[in-house]
């Protein structure tokens, strides 16, 4: 027995929306494991195509557009993503500031239970496929390690000093960690110096800065989606088999010592070790069982 779409996507985007506010984890990386990654990027890509008959004028192909996505579903995943921001936001940044080898730990393993089933969607593993994991991990775990700190001093200013122009190609950028396994918005923020930047403008209400993000991000997502759902077409087995190299890059951020999620900083395991482990175990299981589960009784929708 199938469970009801909406009720289903109303789950899916809740555990997409926890994962969003977690540094070093997307809600790309639980679109991926749950099935829903191709259909999702296909209704973007949609979305996108739908956009440049917007502003070309060409208003008889935007209903025919717009009549080709899937509302109900887009809807009600994006109000499950939106009520765990509102309901966890505060709960998961207190528990990351109280338990950050703990937390570390646990994000660790169902990091690492994503990665398994990505690996598994694999149409083959040859020297190709192996490669492009080895070569995106490395690079990524590389790129991360540029960046000691994942988090902002609570001290820093908050006040906007770019020009409009940097926050619409920051908000391109940033969007794409939206879709992406492998890493986080905010942390891309963090990483590019803008992440109080951000929040200036928006304590400020400078929307002219606000707008330029926005904009930078609708653009983003609508360019990005694009490409993203050509090379799934194309290059299936090279992209899934970048997205687990994004996704193990990505764990230097989830290493739970010395600081959690604090720091790309590596250490070996020391004082609070069994829990972490204990914990990392429990993640991997729980992301196997629910890829599992999903295939049984949810309607799954395969990257194609």
């Amino acid at each position: 027995m199938n469970i009801p779409a909406p009720a289903a996507q109303l789950v899916r985007g809740f555990a997409m929306g926890a994962a969003d506010i977690v540094p070093g984890v997307s809600g790309g990386t639980v679109a991926l494991v749950l099935g829903i990654y191709g259909r999702l990027i296909n209704n973007i890509r949609i979305g996108a195509r739908g956009l440049k008959e917007l502003l070309t004028g060409d208003i008889a192909a935007l209903k025919a557009t717009l009549g080709k996505i899937e509302w109900i579903w887009l809807v009600s995943l994006l109000t499950g993503i939106l009520v765990a921001v509102a309901a966890l936001s505060s709960v998961l940044e207190r528990l990351l500031d109280d338990e950050p080898i703990t937390m570390s730990g646990l994000f660790f393993g169902l990091v690492l239970g994503t990665i398994y089933v990505a690996y598994r969607m694999l149409d083959r593993v040859d020297t190709t496929a192996i490669g492009i994991i080895v070569g995106v991990g490395i690079s990524l775990f590389l790129l991360l390690g540029l960046k000691s700190d994942t988090v902002v001093d609570d001290n820093a200013a908050e006040v906007v000093t770019k020009s409009p122009l940097i926050f619409l190609l920051v908000g391109a950028i940033a969007i794409c960690a939206m879709i992406l396994p492998g890493i986080s918005g905010s942390f891309l923020l963090v990483m590019m110096g803008m992440y109080t930047e951000v929040l200036g403008a928006v304590n400020d209400r400078d929307f002219v800065s606000l707008g330029a993000f926005i904009v930078g991000a609708v653009l983003g997502l609508a360019l990005f989606s694009t490409l993203l759902s050509w090379l799934l077409e194309h290059y299936r087995t090279w992209v899934i088999a970048a997205m687990v190299g994004l996704m193990l890059g990505s764990m230097r951020v989830l290493w739970p010592w010395p600081d959690g999620t604090n720091t790309t900083t590596l250490s070996a395991p020391s004082d609070n070790v069994v829990l972490p482990i204990v914990l990392a175990a429990v993640g991997i299981i729980a992301v196997v069982a629910v890829d599992i589960l999903s295939r049984k009784y949810v309607d799954v929708d395969p990257i194609d």
